[in-house]
């Protein structure tokens, strides 16, 4: 089983490039939610009671030394409450960062409960009618996937397993687009599964009824979404490739510009000048020489006509170039880049 899980962790460390996330609840406090996250409640029944508590958890690979601990007394999040409601889910949802397109793996034990005993995990998590989740269950003997749009669950897809209880399990989602991949344990549940219902959303952990269940380390690698206003910059440089420089501003809640999207990711943030601070505010045109190139500030405006951004341009120039051809050359690639956008709401998200 080791190796197999060595191979099935590296394997999700492979497939998705960018950030990553840890949880292991270490940080805490005792008998309290942890940070970011909220409780939700599906169905009927009592409130969920989620909190941190502290439980002995195995490593996640074997021991290097004989001498080294079986187990250790660990931080875990945990689901207490034994209102036994059929159609009653417990959800804790992470609100730090929503995902598209990641490698989610969580570990887990089922404790107890009368009516069931279940563990799972739900992503591209929208609100508690409108997610996927992916659950074990102990007294069913399987493992299921299935969505929940508008609070209607589709037919559940997965295997009959053994899902023991007072073990420590691992399950693992991979998202890509709309494929969807599954494991328990290290092995594969079923054949990728294809879904456009959600594309992106939080992620969280679930339980059902009176079921007791723990939640431990989790990973997430994910790619981080790009900015509205930085898919439009990155895709007019692709078409535009001979641009020196491009860089976009917004105002901030005082008014004053800043770059929100560039060619240079170390440039965002930077404060804008009165040439981008007068395009905004009065849609003036800006122009200037530099050695070699021209520089050129251009209003972004709205579907209205009304400026919502500024636009810094610097363009090669070329022998006999006047302000008027630079001015020209600038306006199409802002007309090529309005043509994407239509409100300043559309560039803060």
């Amino acid at each position: 089983m080791l190796k197999c899980l060595c191979g099935f962790w590296l394997a999700l460390a492979l497939s998705v490039t960018g950030a990553e996330m840890k949880f292991d609840f270490g940080d805490a406090a005792a008998n309290h939610v942890p940070a970011h996250f909220h409780p939700v409640l599906a169905g009927g029944g009592r409130p969920a009671e989620w909190k941190t508590i502290m439980d002995e958890v195995p490593p996640l690979l074997a021991p290097l030394s004989r001498e080294a601990p079986v187990v250790t007394r660990r931080a875990v999040v945990a689901q207490t409450s034994t209102d036994p409601t059929d159609e009653r889910f417990p959800m804790l949802i992470y609100d730090g960062e929503t995902f598209k397109d990641f490698n989610l793996a969580t570990r887990f034990k089922i404790v107890g409960g009368t009516v069931e005993q279940m563990a799972g995990v739900v992503f591209r998590y929208q609100n508690e009618s409108n997610y996927y989740v992916l659950r074990a269950s102990a007294l069913g003997n399987n493992v299921r996937f299935y969505k929940v749009v508008d609070g209607v669950r589709s037919d559940p897809i997965g295997p009959e397993l053994n899902v023991s209880t007072n073990t420590w399990h691992t399950l693992a989602v991979q998202c890509q687009g709309n494929q969807i991949t599954c494991w328990l344990d290290g092995q594969l549940l079923m054949p990728p599964l294809h879904d456009d219902s959600f594309a992106a959303g939080n992620i969280g952990f679930r339980t059902k009824s009176d079921a007791i269940s723990y939640f431990g380390e989790t990973t997430i690698t994910y790619t981080p979404p790009v900015p509205r206003a930085q898919a439009v910059v990155q895709n007019i440089l692709k078409e535009q490739p001979r641009i020196v420089g491009l860089r976009l501003y917004l105002p901030d809640a005082n008014g004053h510009p800043h770059v929100v999207a560039s060619k240079q990711e170390k440039d965002i943030g930077l404060a804008g000048t009165d040439a981008e601070a007068g395009a905004i505010t009065n849609g003036t045109a800006y122009f200037g020489r530099s050695k070699g190139m021209v520089v050129v500030t251009l209003p972004l405006r709205d579907r209205n006509g009304d400026p919502i951004a500024a636009v810094r341009l610097e363009l090669k120039s070329f022998p006999g170039e006047t302000q008027d051809n630079a001015l020209t050359r600038a306006t199409m690639i802002v007309k090529a880049m309005q043509e994407r956008i239509t409100s300043r709401e559309e560039l803060r998200e």
